[in-house]
């Protein structure tokens, strides 16, 4: 089908790329595929459009095209309207279930290096390559390399896409192709805008992070679990077991305290939240990572595509929305605006309900409690009981509902809930007699990956199966990658529809508008992932929440409040002594 088109260009651009800055161009080389005309600019003669033709009937072939595209946006291109990423067809044929699959499958990874490595093509030299990218990126070229150097250096990737299109284009579904290449404009233009900041908040808790530390253990830490800034694992286990908690053990026999197990225990034992928060920001809080622009804005790249999923997967340092949740109470809109945090309604349930077919699971979404409505379903819970009258049991079945979205057994869950396993025995029974016909479809599911060897989404996004299977990671596979595939059309739509989409975050988004306009923006939102959703799945909408937070007030996740409080507390705290000792 790539013969269709009037014409073919292949682009790329070098630029600076600051931390938490807008990219700037300095020179952009295109090659006219068909006709063979070459374009070569540099910063100073870049206009105010592409000196190649645009429209429907024009191809623009790029790899991992959101970097040219985010130069588009400083330079105030309009965006191409047909668009061949490379990069994300080339994670599309090789994307594998396993890290160790993966290393075999792509052992020089997924970058342009990568593919024609992959293909057989002859490498670019790699070592030169880096350097000048180095310096490039980090705007140090100036005085060490000259225009010509850098544009000639630029026009190797132009070698290496003509080289590589010929080669992947038999192996690609265009259509599909195309509607992941939509997607790039998008993720440009969240990475242009990025989740605005309180950059003096920010600075504070910068230069005052390491000294508040030992305070603000004493402040979280009631049951005396540290010694000093160190975690002690037996003071915790000794905890766990006064107060009844099952911690779940490692093959040793020891506590297991990695973060994810953590994070899970807190969602059943509110005593381990503080604990986690407190453990994950002692550890792993680098506040200087955190890339912040001159303008106050959190731009990272979005790494879109690089999960097994086609999640996107930024850095968890430099990502507002990747540290813990508490920090995200730095996330505040500009004088003026207004941000909302806008996010699907149980949204992996409702995707497993309609791809399965399964009436009662469909039931129970719809109902606006799943957890509520399994409980009901089982007759284990009255059919007029609400939260509040049985909040103990409605928690039971939401444990054993997020136990099997993770794919975890009896033993797990009966960790999960602090009962005997045969408790944990009975609700997973109760689930799978429920919603009997998800179960079947789920088996179906992973029957079909092993047998053929891959799993795809609705709209083409697909996992292939090597040597190192993961059941689980395949059973759940079409519920991740299906709303991953939904999320990224809504941002498409919402973008192309003028929201200033800020950030996406799993399964939700984060976006910015004037005061004056912020309700018709997440209307606009709101629409967008609701038509995202019934494209997605076959005409069934799913539900979304949304709140909005109003200049001078900050954006607050629930979850992280009272740790935020308590930073900023022992900071005054700080702040008056500091004042009080000169």
């Amino acid at each position: 089908m790539i013969e269709h088109f009037r014409e073919v260009v292949a682009v790329d651009f070098e630029f600076t790329a600051l931390p938490g800055e807008r990219p700037v161009p300095v020179c952009m080389v295109a090659h006219e595929l068909r006709s063979g005309r070459r374009f070569r600019v540099f910063q100073d003669q870049l206009g105010p459009a592409p000196p190649y033709a645009t429209g429907p009937d024009v191809l623009f072939v790029a790899y991992y095209a959101s970097a040219e595209l985010g130069c588009y946006r400083v330079l105030g291109w309009s965006m191409p309207e047909r668009i061949l990423d490379l990069f994300v067809e080339f994670r599309n044929l090789t994307n594998m279930g396993s890290k160790l699959d993966q290393a075999r499958r792509t052992p020089s990874g997924a970058g342009l290096l990568g593919a024609l490595v992959y293909f057989g093509l002859d490498p670019m030299d790699a070592v030169e390559k880096k350097e000048m990218q180095q310096a490039i990126g980090d705007g140090t070229w100036p005085g060490r390399y000259t225009p010509n150097q850098i544009l000639d250096y630029c026009e190797e990737d132009m070698k290496a896409l003509e080289r590589l299109l010929p080669i992947m284009i038999p192996r690609i579904d265009l259509p599909r192709a195309l509607l992941r290449g939509r997607y790039m404009p998008a993720a440009a233009a969240m990475e242009h805008d990025g989740p605005p900041i309180d950059v003096d908040a920010l600075a504070r808790l910068r230069e005052g992070w390491t000294g508040i530390q030992d305070e603000l253990i004493r402040a979280v830490d009631v049951h005396g679990i540290y010694d000093g800034r160190t975690f002690k694992l037996e003071r915790w286990a000794r905890l766990m077991a006064e107060l009844g908690i099952p911690w779940p053990l490692l093959e040793s026999g020891q506590l297991d305290l990695s973060d994810g197990t953590f994070r899970q225990m807190a969602k059943s034992f509110p005593v381990v939240s503080p604990y986690r928060e407190l453990r994950h920001s002692l550890s792993e809080l680098r506040l200087n990572d955190l890339q912040v622009g001159r303008d106050g804005r959190n731009r990272t790249i979005l790494s879109a595509f690089r999960s097994r999923t086609g999640r996107n997967q930024p850095s968890n340092s430099k990502y507002i929305f990747g540290p813990s949740v508490w920090l995200r109470s730095l996330i505040k809109p500009p004088p003026g605006h207004a941000v909302a945090y806008i996010d699907w309604s149980q949204q992996e349930i409702g995707i497993a309900a309609v791809l399965s077919g399964d009436e009662a699971l469909l039931e129970a979404y719809r109902s606006g409690d799943v957890y509520m409505a399994f409980g009901k379903q089982a007759h284990g819970i009255p059919a007029d009981a609400t939260k509040e009258t049985h909040a103990g049991p409605r928690e039971l079945y939401k444990q054993c509902v997020l136990a099997t979205q993770y794919g975890q057994g009896e033993a797990a869950l009966a960790q999960r809930i602090g009962q005997p396993r045969v408790v944990a025995r009975d609700l997973l029974r109760a689930h799978r007699e429920t919603y009997h016909v998800f179960w079947r479809w789920s088996d179906a599911v992973l029957d079909s990956a092993m047998l053929t060897g891959s799993l795809s989404t609705v709209f083409g996004w697909t996992v292939h199966v090597g040597e190192n299977p993961n059941p689980r990671s395949l059973r759940n596979f079409p519920m991740q990658a299906n709303a991953a595939e939904m999320m990224r059309l809504a941002a498409c739509l919402a973008t192309e529809r003028g929201v200033e989409v800020c950030a996406p975050v799993h399964d939700a988004f984060l976006i910015c508008a004037p005061l004056d306009r912020i309700e018709a923006h997440v209307a606009t939102m709101r629409a967008a992932m609701a038509e995202a959703s019934r494209v997605a799945l076959r005409g069934f909408e799913l539900r979304t929440d949304e709140k909005i937070t109003r200049y001078p007030d900050r954006y607050m996740d629930k979850r992280g409040a009272v740790m935020w409080q308590r930073v900023m507390e022992l900071l005054q705290r700080q702040d008056q002594q500091r004042r009080t000792a000169a």
